[in-house]
């Protein structure tokens, strides 16, 4: 069963500080979780989000949901600018490089993220915009 869902802030200072030990699985149908350090094209400063992920072949797959906004979230132009990320998996901290999947990558990965996140599923009806799905290939 999950642990008690964190948010924001919060949840990524306790994901970092117990390797994942809190934090790595979230929500009710047990989705897990990396931190993504990205670089903010505007301020230069790292910015870090925690993400619901799943591994893929060639690296992990993120969603730039934003809830269903019709833009992406800030994170998804921060790797636009500079795809040169880190990510924070457990306790595995590495660089890769982020990418937006393919259309058929896409069609293949999407039914995994919905396994673990439905709601993405109810985020495409708020949205006129694709939500793409991010890959992160170790670098």
């Amino acid at each position: 069963m999950a642990e008690q869902a964190l948010y924001g802030a919060e949840h990524i200072k306790a994901y970092e500080d117990s390797d994942g030990a809190v934090g790595y699985t979230w929500g009710d149908h047990g989705a897990t979780i990396l931190v993504l350090t990205t670089v903010g094209r505007k301020s230069g400063e790292e910015r870090k989000n925690a993400l619901i992920y799943r591994e893929v072949e060639g690296g992990y797959a993120i969603v730039s949901s934003n809830g269903g906004a019709q833009a992406h979230p800030g994170w998804h132009f921060n790797l636009e600018a500079n795809p040169d990320v880190k990510v924070q998996i457990k306790g595995d901290r590495f660089a890769a490089h982020a990418r937006v999947a393919s259309e058929e990558e896409r069609a293949k990965i999407w039914p995994k993220m919905v396994e673990v996140w439905p709601d993405y599923n109810t985020y495409t009806t708020r949205t006129d915009r694709q939500i793409p799905i991010v890959i992160l290939e170790r670098s």
